[in-house]
């Protein structure tokens, strides 16, 4: 029987433990995921012990409090605190979600787990590289692309038009869900993965835009389209709510249609 096996270099060792400030009555324990590629070592987790008495509510405001007080060195993006920019998208107690709109009481008892969002290479600790994340949405042309002549003020629209991208405009690009995606982790160098395939849909919907049909012929491919198997962790994933296997599917059934 064939052995598989991680390649010593990437199997996680135990890491450092910081223990909580003495007289700390709430405590709770952090295992963070770190990995420094300056300095040749091996990725670790390590405990941090905090006070939640002295903490924010949120897992973003823990992660604040560790590199402002015990560890400095800790990496991790963040930026708006509000779960509208998606920065501080991460695993969070096994699930793909924002640090900012994560409260620290819903996680499951015991310690907190902060991983980096799954199946992305990762540039430091908590921080995953989405180079081609993004170089997959430039892909797309996430913009208005017409051939009519501009109107004097605005290309205007009807309320039941607008009414159209709603639950579409609100995505974040956290990438929550497209890296909870089996397809897209076995297929994310071809198939675009929910997140933009979801922003994709909302242009193509866009009343304005009149350009569909190329954006149809565009996802027209065995892999950027067709990889989804319904499987539906993007939906019970996105943070915000959002559906984008509905998106894909509608998406298809204007493939179908098309060809009529």
């Amino acid at each position: 029987m064939a052995k598989f096996s991680l390649p010593k270099n990437s199997k996680i060792q135990p890491g450092k433990h910081f223990a909580a400030p003495a007289g700390a009555k709430n405590v709770r324990a952090f295992r963070i995921y770190r990995w420094n590629p300056d300095d040749g070592q091996n990725p670790r987790v390590d405990t941090y012990e905090l006070d939640l008495a002295a903490c924010g509510p949120m897992v973003l405001d823990a992660l604040i409090k560790i590199k402002n007080e015990v560890d400095p060195t800790l990496t991790f993006r963040r930026s708006c605190r509000e779960g509208i920019c998606g920065s501080c998208a991460m695993n969070i107690d096994g699930t793909n979600t924002l640090a900012c709109t994560k409260a620290i009481e819903d996680c499951a008892s015991g310690d907190v787990k902060i991983y980096p969002l799954p199946h992305m290479a990762v540039v430091k600790d908590l921080v995953p590289d989405m180079t081609h994340f993004y170089a997959q949405y430039a892909s797309i042309k996430p913009w208005l692309r017409t051939q009519s002549a501009p109107p004097p003020k605005e290309r205007l629209q009807s309320k039941d038009d607008r009414a159209r991208l709603d639950g579409l405009y609100e995505c974040i690009l956290c990438a929550c869900c497209s890296t909870s995606c089996p397809s897209y982790w076995w297929n994310g160098e071809r198939y675009l993965g929910p997140a933009i395939l979801l922003q994709a849909y909302r242009w193509i919907v866009d009343s304005r835009d009149e350009d569909t049909g190329a954006r149809l012929d565009d996802l027209e491919d065995p892999f950027k389209l067709y990889r989804c198997h319904t499987i539906m962790n993007c939906a019970r994933t996105c943070p915000k709510g959002l559906n984008p296997a509905k998106a894909i599917a509608e998406i298809k059934k204007l493939m179908v249609e098309r060809r009529a």
